[in-house]
């Protein structure tokens, strides 16, 4: 069965809502680590010229997004009381 490769509108409006959802992470830590993760999967899924394995990566990729969204959820639920200093910004 041959598998239809997503569109690369699609691609990015999915890249696009990783780093969206990677904001939405009150630590900073966990910010940095999800925009850090999201950029070095799409970075590393680039060179991809397979149809079949695109789709594949983009389907994954779905997922992970999908649990990177409750991620965030359950974070801000229980976000800390004091913000990280690297948060604050310089003057």
């Amino acid at each position: 069965m041959m598998t239809v490769a997503p569109a690369r509108a699609e691609i990015l409006q999915l890249y696009r809502s990783f780093l969206r959802v990677a904001r939405k992470f009150p630590d900073y830590n966990i910010r940095e680590y999800a925009k850090r993760r999201t950029i070095d999967g799409f970075h590393h899924n680039k060179s991809l010229s397979d149809s079949s394995s695109i789709a594949q990566a983009f389907s994954d990729a779905k997922a992970e997004f999908q649990i990177a969204e409750r991620q965030a959820l359950v974070y801000s639920l229980y976000a800390p009381k004091f913000r990280s200093i690297m948060d604050i910004p310089n003057r």
